[in-house]
């Protein structure tokens, strides 16, 4: 299993909005480093949802359960969409802030490339945000 941190606006699509829907379709990667991650998830993957642009924290858990495929907001087939379900939303929400305070997160993608919308975390990194939520 791999273990993702995907970025959305939440004024495009928050996580109170995945939870309504009971599923979360990223769209319009256009960055190629994050469309090569959308690539490589796998049915069952873990991802958490991070608010960007607004809020700067993490709200929930989900799992990818359609791997990627056409984005729908282009016919350019060089563009790919992945589909997510919600697990569970935090106890806690997990801010930027809190997540920089974190030794063990200092070399995850969300500070060290601040602007890419998909990275991969490693287990460890991933559990950490986990325990985050609920202190």
């Amino acid at each position: 299993m791999n273990y993702w941190l995907v970025k959305f606006a939440p004024f495009r699509y928050s996580w109170r909005d995945v939870l309504k829907n009971g599923k979360f379709e990223i769209y319009s990667v256009r960055n190629p480093q994050a469309k090569n991650n959308l690539s490589l998830m796998s049915l069952g993957d873990q991802a958490l949802f991070y608010h960007s642009q607004e809020g700067h924290e993490v709200l929930g858990m989900m799992k990818v359960i359609e791997e990627a495929h056409q984005d729908p907001t282009t016919t350019d087939s060089k563009w790919i969409s992945v589909t997510f379900e919600p697990v569970r939303s935090l106890e806690n929400p997990v801010s930027l802030k809190k997540i920089k305070c974190e030794p063990k997160l200092s070399e995850i993608g969300l500070i060290k490339q601040q602007r890419l919308a998909v990275m991969r975390l490693n287990r460890e990194e991933f559990e950490m945000i986990l325990i985050l939520a609920k202190a």
